[in-house]
């Protein structure tokens, strides 16, 4: 997410670009919750039934750790503060019925997580390259206790910035614009890897593979920040990018492409290594990407203008969405819905048209926009920006930034809760990563016939459980994380007796094995 973005926002044609985007384990969520009603008699036969399809989408939220905008709230907190932060943040998930957190583990070529390849954040510990203290690894306890509660971890990196105009202190030993200077180029009040530098693309993939293989994150995620945003000098010209010296190396090379479409190029190439990458380590990890909004000059639908991250950022998404090249896009669209220029609706239905490899489209929602500013928006934008998506069969997205719900700003989160999550859902499967289905949990009644044990078989692929509970008025629903377990059978407090169990296991690519039964009289 472009933290550091408002001031491209004046080039932008009316556009809003947002900001950047106790340590004992709380019990995961498991939330009763109303499908469908059945309408059936009070006295049927105990047969098996059908359960309802699962419900499907996409509810993440990202928590940005540049400038300290979600967590940990403070460059100076304790580690055990920075843990109930943690745990505050992922309950509220939990509350809310999300199933996904997108957090920030790269900033500004940094680590919030114990690397050997860059130094730790100045954002975690106050001191660029200090560790924790006491001392723990911050993205592996994200990681432990969003699975205790059922949620998938999206670690999210920035590509080639360096260092932001919030940082504070000194540059560590290990930062890459000590160990070579000339990839890292000023550009206004930032530093940035050139992405025209093979080392500069090769410390980006070794950084993104090292997670990958180490960590049991669920998916690894890029934001919108390739080459810069443009900044203007004083006489009000837009300043270039100064990368001379890797193009001129490219030219002497033999490269035959205009700049901008060797920019271009640097970029695609990153995206593609980058997804390879990815599934070299894990094949049913998801990569996804989160661009600006708004594509190519060249193919917007009539009445749409704006800011061109394919002349500007060098960003040809259209073509990474043709390539295939990622399991997930998450365009930013940061405008109401009747923006004109910008309007919500009709980008959304442009990048669903772009997708010809039928990979997940999850816009990103400019939820943080609802603050006590002159230009706040209601909370019905964000609410109706989700009936907008499900209403063009939309089946996911992402709230910038996490802060806004935590505050429930306005009630989004309490709204959200009660008026568009009035269930927990499945993230939507992902068959081309892996489409075996998991084994089937064995229902087991227990000698007293009040719980029935759950019992799996090949649990490597299988991480959460669906569970419906059937009463003579309707299905209930609840997710919760896969493990061997007992399913209570007593009545509900509201709907009565419990006439039929089914559940199902859920693999990590989101398939669905074939249900279990188990019926009571």
């Amino acid at each position: 997410m472009p933290a550091l973005a408002a001031a491209t926002c004046a080039m932008l044609l009316a556009c809003t670009t947002p900001p950047e985007k106790s340590s004992a384990t709380s019990k995961p969520g498991k939330t009763n919750l109303t499908i469908a009603p059945q309408n059936a008699p009070a006295n049927y036969p105990p047969q098996v039934r059908e359960a309802p399809p699962l419900p499907r989408e996409f509810r993440a939220a990202w928590v940005s750790t540049v400038a300290n905008i979600d967590w940990p709230s403070r460059r100076d907190l304790s580690t055990e503060k920075q843990k109930n932060e943690i745990i505050a943040i992922l309950d509220n998930a939990v509350q809310l019925k999300l199933n996904a957190i997108v957090l920030q583990v790269r900033p500004a070529a940094d680590a919030i997580y114990p690397s050997a390849i860059e130094p730790w954040s100045e954002f975690l510990t106050g001191e660029q390259g200090r560790p924790p203290s006491p001392y723990y690894d911050p993205l592996q306890f994200w990681i432990d206790q969003a699975h205790a509660r059922g949620l998938e971890l999206h670690a999210w990196f920035n590509p080639f910035r360096a260092r932001t105009a919030q940082s504070k202190t000194t540059v560590a030993a290990n930062h890459i614009s000590k160990l070579a200077p000339q990839v890292v180029k000023t550009y206004g009040d930032l530093q940035w890897m050139d992405p025209g530098e093979p080392i500069a693309m090769q410390q980006t993939l070794n950084v993104i593979g090292d997670v990958a293989r180490r960590y049991d994150v669920d998916g690894i995620h890029m934001d919108d920040y390739f080459y810069p945003y443009p900044i203007k000098a004083g006489n009000g010209n837009e300043l270039d990018f100064p990368d001379d010296p890797a193009w001129i190396a490219y030219l002497q090379s033999g490269g035959k492409l205009a700049r901008f479409d060797w920019r271009r190029d640097n970029v695609n190439r990153l995206v593609e290594a980058i997804n390879q990458r990815v599934h070299l380590e894990k094949p049913w990890m998801k990569f996804g990407i989160s661009p600006f909004g708004i594509g190519r000059p060249d193919r917007l639908p009539p009445g749409i203008a704006g800011f061109s991250q394919y002349d500007k950022l060098y960003a040809d998404v259209e073509l990474w969405l043709s390539k295939g090249w990622m399991d997930y896009l998450a365009p930013q669209l940061y405008w109401p819905i009747n923006q004109g220029p910008q309007a919500f609706k009709v980008l959304h239905d442009y990048w669903l048209a772009q997708n010809t490899t039928g990979k997940h489209i999850w816009p990103g929602l400019y939820t943080s926009r609802i603050d006590n500013s002159d230009k706040s928006w209601p909370a019905d934008e964000i609410l109706n920006q989700v009936d907008a998506m499900r209403e063009r069969g939309g089946n996911g997205h992402l709230h910038f930034s996490m802060a806004a719900l935590n505050q429930n700003r306005k009630g989004i989160r309490q709204r959200l809760a009660t008026e568009k999550y009035t269930s927990q859902a499945v993230i939507p499967a992902s068959p081309w990563l892996d489409i075996s289905l998991p084994a089937s949990p064995v229902l087991e009644a227990a000698a007293d016939k009040k719980s029935v044990r759950v019992q799996l078989a090949g649990t490597v692929n299988t991480r959460l459980l669906a569970i419906w509970k059937r009463t003579d008025q309707q299905w209930q629903f609840s997710v919760v994380p896969a493990q061997n377990m007992s399913i209570d059978l007593a009545d509900d407090a509201q709907y009565g007796a419990i006439r039929q169990l089914t559940v199902s296991a859920i693999s990590r690519t989101g398939q669905e094995s074939a249900r279990a039964n188990y019926s009571l009289p």
